[in-house]
Parts: C-alpha cells; sequence; structure tokens
C-alpha cells in the first residue's frame, strides 16, 4: 500500500493530512480558504491520489502559512508513500489547456527538489486568494516530494485559469510519474540502482 499520514503542527497552523497515490481521486479537504480548496481537490481528482487535508492556520494574518504548510506536508506524505520508488514511471510531462491558457509541467521524481516556475498572474488576487501563494505552494510541494518540477505558463489571461492548468497540470504529470511502469516493476527507475541524491 502506497500510503501515509502526516501530521505538522506548529504556531502557525495545524495540519492533518493522508494520502494514497493507488486512489481514485477522493478528496476531503479543509483548509479554511475556499479557492485553495477548489485547487486541492482538482489536485486530487486529476491525479487519482486520495487526499485527506485538514488544516487550521492564522488565515486573520493572512492566507500565507496555511498554503505553504499544506504543500510541505502533501509533500513529505508523498514522499513518504512512494518509499523506495521501486518500479514507477519517474518522469512525465504534459501541456494542459485551461480555455484561453496553455501551462507547460515536467517533473522528475528524481529526489533531487528542484522547482522553476514561470508562471505570472494578470491580477494580484482571486476573490481573497493572493495569486503569489500559487507559486509558495509549489515550492513547499517540489522540495518536500524531492522533485525537480518546471512550471510554465506559456500563454492566459485569466488568473483563475492560470492558476487552475498550474494544479491540474501538476495532477496529471503526478498520475502518470507515480505510476508503476509494468515493464520495470520492482526496479529502481535510475542507474545509480537508487534516487534521493
Amino acid at each position: 500500500m502506497r500510503t501515509a499520514s502526516i501530521t505538522r503542527a506548529t504556531k502557525e497552523t495545524q495540519i492533518r493530512l493522508a494520502v494514497d497515490l493507488d486512489g481514485t481521486g477522493k478528496a476531503k479537504i479543509a483548509t479554511g480558504v475556499g479557492f485553495f480548496d477548489h485547487m486541492l481537490d482538482l489536485l486530487a481528482r486529476h491525479s487519482r491520489i486520495d487526499m485527506e487535508i485538514e488544516a487550521t492556520g492564522d488565515l486573520h494574518i493572512d492566507f500565507h502559512h496555511t498554503v505553504e504548510d499544506v504543500g510541505i506536508a502533501l509533500g513529505q506524505a508523498v514522499r513518504q508513500a512512494l518509499g523506495d520508488m521501486r518500479g514507477i514511471t519517474r518522469y512525465a510531462s504534459l501541456h494542459l489547456p485551461m480555455d484561453e491558457t496553455l501551462t507547460r509541467v515536467a517533473l522528475d521524481i528524481s529526489g533531487r527538489p528542484f522547482l522553476v516556475f514561470r508562471t505570472e498572474f494578470p491580477a494580484a488576487k482571486i476573490g481573497e486568494f493572493d495569486t503569489e501563494l500559487v507559486r509558495e505552494f509549489f515550492q513547499g510541494f517540489a522540495i518536500n516530494a524531492g522533485l525537480t518540477l518546471h512550471v510554465e505558463t506559456l500563454y492566459g489571461v485569466n488568473a483563475h485559469h492560470i492558476a487552475e492548468s498550474c494544479f491540474k497540470g501538476l495532477a496529471r504529470a503526478l498520475r502518470a510519474a507515480v505510476a508503476i511502469d509494468p515493464a520495470a516493476a520492482g526496479e529502481i527507475p535510475s542507474t545509480k540502482g537508487s534516487l534521493g541524491g
């Protein structure tokens, strides 16, 4: 079973989170940030990774700590669920269209975390959600999941569509990369014989 549960508690946030990499995309999300919940629901649905995420945070200050810390905890859970990464497909890339927007996502479950995020938003907010927090989530997730992750929005004019294309693109790339490759089941997908450094 490729599952993991994470509890993260700081003075700023309290998070309980569980994932199943071999799920069906079921999501039970409650962070107190409506737009973020919507993005996480999309992430679960399109990756087919079951996710339960419950977060409380200092929303009276802003959404930053909650969004970043959920990214950190979700990354830790995915990395833990992957185990020694034996048999995974490892690489994935795609172009994700969302109406007028097109975003390219490429990732490598390398164990060597790195984020390239080339996405600009035409508005500072989507409702009450600061669009700069999209990058903060991706940063926390990529570093803690051990992903080399490239996200680039090639074009788009609607901030909601741009954010959605990034999350859906990540979801579909994750779905492909964490999948077990039947031709390489039981093998570590690296000439080094291990992933992670």
